[in-house]
């Protein structure tokens, strides 16, 4: 099969930037992609839904000898983690340092650093740097203090008015220097997770519920060929939960019509798994690993200290399904691999735009390729099988392109003949 139409169902992770300034970097990135590739891409201007939750645009893409169209929707949650961010330092410092301690007294830290030491140092940062910040307005609120008492100042007076410098400039230096440092953002994202993962957050279980919905709606309309859940970062729990909600809704939701595929990329799915409360999260991953319907890619980074790199999300998670799992596929990306050498170097140590490497153009044709898999002809379950025979469909003369189709079709075929089988009733199939 070749894709001719392709349906994205983006979903937002813990980014407040929201909706204009990833039209804008998608919209820039898909422009070098065209160079890239030497090829055509034309993308309309976004249009929101009258709740504000969802947007949509349309990328129609011509080649040499293939053309698509993709449909994009890009599900948001800004609104939430603004009104996050909005919250008075004091509540976020004091919030997110109780949070982590717990995690650290419940093993759960611990854990962490078992499945991947770069996210647990990273997840300590901002309080590495918070504890850092302290001390140096602590310093500078107790030689204030020895000052005033040296003007001789009662120490019940001197103290109080130390303690309400210290407050000052411990806010004052957290609020202007984050655009540096991301302290409280990220001490948002703790305190975010460790609520959601206790479904102490209603809003949002209710607006993934309404994203559930949405899914079924458009598996049940669309003409495409495919259907594909992207979750990046925070947005691979996300996209897990939605989906997991979709199927419950409408079991036979990868049986309408075009086949669903879900894209977890750069994930993080222990900072709710690891939580002991996070049983119903972890059920869904154990729903997830064995639905014949749905196939589920997990695309991970060393790179990247913001993902779990060589993480298998289900067993990991304790999860043992046995010879019925079929879920995830699990790829390793270097972006070493898809970014010049020149600029790698540039950015390797700017953690967030590594992060965000995930969904941006490349540099130099790979296999893994964001914008080849929204826009690119071949299905991605077949791209992540034969991601050779992708990436020469992408830059191969015309002998070469006619070969690895040949080898995609057969791929895809042998796929659709295990899903046709999927679908009759267990007892069939043994009986032959």
């Amino acid at each position: 099969m070749r894709v001719q139409h392709r349906h994205i169902i983006y979903i937002q992770g813990y980014d407040p930037r929201g909706l204009a300034q990833y039209y804008r970097m998608f919209r820039t990135e898909l422009r070098k992609f065209g160079r890239l590739y030497q090829l055509q891409a034309t993308i309309s201007r976004p249009k929101v839904a009258s709740d504000d939750e969802i947007a949509s645009w349309t990328i129609d893409t011509k080649a040499e000898d293939w053309q698509t169209r993709t449909s994009y929707d890009f599900l948001r949650f800004e609104d939430f983690i603004q009104q996050d961010l909005a919250s008075p330092i004091w509540r976020t410092v004091f919030s997110a340092v109780w949070i982590y301690w717990r995690l650290v007294f419940a093993g759960t830290i611990g854990r962490f650093g078992k499945a991947n030491w770069r996210f647990a140092t990273f997840i300590t940062y901002p309080h590495l740097m918070l504890l850092l910040e302290a001390a140096c307005a602590a310093a500078i609120a107790f030689v204030f203090e020895k000052g005033l008492n040296a003007l001789g100042i009662p120490d019940i007076f001197s103290i109080a008015i130390a303690i309400g410098l210290f407050v000052a400039l411990l806010g004052v230096v957290l609020k202007y220097t984050e655009n540096a440092t991301y302290v409280l953002y990220l001490l948002c994202d703790t305190i975010w997770t460790w609520e959601f993962s206790r479904r102490e957050r209603p809003e949002w279980d209710q607006r993934i519920d309404r994203f559930a919905r949405h899914l079924i709606k458009t598996a049940k309309s669309t003409d495409a060929d495919e259907i594909v859940i992207v979750g990046h970062s925070s947005g691979s729990f996300l996209s897990t939960e939605m989906l997991a909600r979709a199927l419950k809704l409408d079991p036979e939701l990868g049986r309408h019509g075009p086949r669903i595929v879900l894209l977890t990329i750069g994930g993080n799915f222990p900072i709710v798994g690891y939580h002991a409360v996070s049983t119903e999260f972890r059920e869904h991953l154990r729903m997830l690993a064995v639905e014949p319907s749905i196939d589920w890619i997990d695309c991970q980074a060393r790179k990247d200290v913001m993902n779990f790199y060589q993480f298998d999300p289900i067993a990991s998670h304790g999860i043992d399904v046995g010879a019925s799992r079929r879920n995830p596929t699990i790829v390793p990306v270097r972006f070493r691999d898809i970014i010049l050498p020149e600029h790698y170097k540039k950015f390797r140590w700017q953690f967030f735009r590594v992060h965000f490497q995930f969904v941006m153009a490349n540099e130099l044709p790979n296999a893994y390729d964001f914008f080849m898999i929204v826009c690119g002809p071949v299905p991605l379950s077949a791209r992540m099988t034969l991601p050779d025979a992708a990436l020469d469909i992408a830059t191969g003369d015309s002998a070469v392109r006619d070969r690895a189709w040949k080898r995609i079709e057969a791929v895809t075929m042998t796929a659709q003949s295990a899903a046709d089988l999927s679908k009759v009733e267990p007892s069939a199939r043994r009986s032959g």
